[in-house]
């Protein structure tokens, strides 16, 4: 039972790690469309923006509602980032850690 808590948790890391290159990758690319480096005209481009947005803008919109308009900079990505860090870092060890303890890990 041990072995499977830990391949969980292994799994649920590298999803948090994947998500965190994902939504870095997303920024980037903003920025290169934004400032015309790349362009949404080329098909692979154009595909792998859309599959970027579709990952990241239903995690960054709820944030985006809460946060206050600075006049056109999207802090999201940023805030997401950090929440992405802190549950990583505080919250899957700690429930991870329970889970092992209560299955005598």
């Amino acid at each position: 039972m041990i072995a499977i808590i830990q391949f969980i948790a292994f799994l649920v890391y590298s999803g948090f790690t994947i998500l965190w290159w994902v939504l870095i990758v997303g920024v980037v690319m903003s920025w290169l469309v934004a400032f015309n480096v790349i362009n949404t005209h080329n098909d692979i481009v154009r595909q792998i923006y859309r599959g970027v947005n579709a990952v990241t803008e239903p995690l960054c919109r709820p944030i985006r509602r809460i946060l206050p308009d600075v006049g056109g900079l999207d802090l999201s990505p940023m805030v997401l980032l950090i929440l992405i860090q802190g549950i990583r870092a505080y919250l899957l060890p700690a429930l991870f850690a329970t889970l092992l303890g209560m299955f005598g890990g």
